[in-house]
């Protein structure tokens, strides 16, 4: 048996589930996620606690029953708490700024970049190079983030760019001159 697909979901009280079939929503204080599950893998709420089941042993169910009960308590997760990512940019005149439903970045080009934030993300900017990524959907905000920090990511020499805020840029030798 799964170790991860066999433990129960614990509900909070602010949290509704709604199941039918293989469809869940999942809504809360923070808003509303959905999920379409593999057709053989079941879901039951028992007592404030969901728990998921497969039907066989074989390997497709064993591998599709940790994983959706991992989404399902990101879903659940994600309408309470939230989630973010912290992303840092370092380097001389690089800054971003909210403008609208716009992220505005200069990043050392000639223009500034605009990217348009998707609904259910927010990005909050403290100083003019912290940003925070945060929303319910935690695949949504890493490949947002992901995709800010693709605008420049970091080199090894100087460390500029943008970087997530827990990342380590490894640092390499520039030339040895004589």
């Amino acid at each position: 048996m799964s170790r991860i697909g066999k433990k129960p979901i614990v509900l909070p009280d602010q949290v509704k589930v709604a199941v039918e079939g293989n469809h869940i929503s999942v809504q809360g204080p923070k808003g509303k996620l959905s999920l379409q599950l593999h057709p053989s893998l079941a879901v039951k709420v028992e007592d404030n606690q969901l728990h998921c089941t497969r039907p066989t042993d074989n390997k497709l169910h064993r591998s599709l029953h940790g994983l959706s009960r991992t989404l399902i308590a990101n879903m659940v997760e994600g309408v309470t708490k939230g989630f973010e990512k912290k992303l840092e940019m370092v380097g001389v005149g690089y800054r971003a700024s909210i403008q609208g439903r716009n992220l505005s970045l200069m990043l050392g080009f000639s223009h500034p970049l605009i990217f348009p934030l998707p609904d259910g993300i927010h990005v909050s900017v403290e100083g003019q190079n912290l940003l925070t990524v945060s929303g319910s959907d935690k695949q949504q905000v890493g490949e947002v983030a992901a995709k800010i920090r693709s605008f420049r990511s970091p080199e090894p020499y100087k460390g500029k760019g943008v970087k997530y805020a827990t990342e380590r840029i490894r640092r390499k030798a520039g030339k040895a001159g004589a």
